[in-house]
């Protein structure tokens, strides 16, 4: 009975607070882990923004076609970095259809798979998921280049002209990015 219970609890922990490599890293850190804090916690860290040019990469679809974030110039683009075997990635993803539905030509999602042992689970994943907008494969220069991502999944709000004006790192709510969006193109 207490394994059940503990496989809950860790459940719970990797839904909430994302699939981090370093997790327990530092434990001595007595953060609120509530869920409104961490909503808050985001909040905090996509307002305090930048505004740097966003890396340029060029990356292979799983298609086998090179993607390059310049492709997209013109449009907001959302890079999403996230893996198949992560739940709070999972959780994300109908979000990210249904905004690259909601905005069609005005924006483009771009998933960025960091699947490496798992890569042969992504296309099957894709078509199980429905998923409408382009997935990349990850490289190291990319992942270093957008900052070491340390957790999943970890999205960038790239505007019109390739500025990164928010970063999110863990699950973050539909509405935030319909928010950025919206002012983005100026609707706000």
């Amino acid at each position: 009975m207490r394994k059940i219970f503990l496989a809950v609890i860790l459940l719970g922990a990797f839904t909430i607070f994302g699939c981090n490599k370093n997790a327990g890293a530092d434990d001595s850190k007595n953060e609120d882990t509530t869920p409104a804090a961490l909503q808050e916690q985001n909040q905090l860290s996509s307002d305090n923004n930048t505004s740097s040019k966003a890396f340029n990469f060029t990356l292979t679809d799983t298609q086998g076609k090179k993607i390059n974030l310049s492709d997209y110039a013109g449009k907001i683009v959302i890079v999403d970095f996230w893996a198949t075997w992560c739940p709070p990635c999972r959780r994300g993803i109908p979000d990210l259809i249904s905004l690259q539905k909601q905005f069609k030509n005005k924006i483009a999602v771009i998933g960025i798979s960091v699947d490496s042992d798992t890569k042969s689970d992504v296309i099957p994943f894709i078509k199980s998921m429905g998923i409408n907008y382009t997935v990349c494969y990850a490289s190291q220069e990319v992942v270093h280049a957008y900052g070491d991502i340390e957790a999943i999944p970890t999205s960038f709000v790239i505007d019109k002209d390739g500025n990164i004006v928010n970063q999110h790192v863990g699950l973050t709510d539909k509405s935030v990015y319909v928010d950025e969006i919206n002012k983005l193109l100026g609707k706000s």
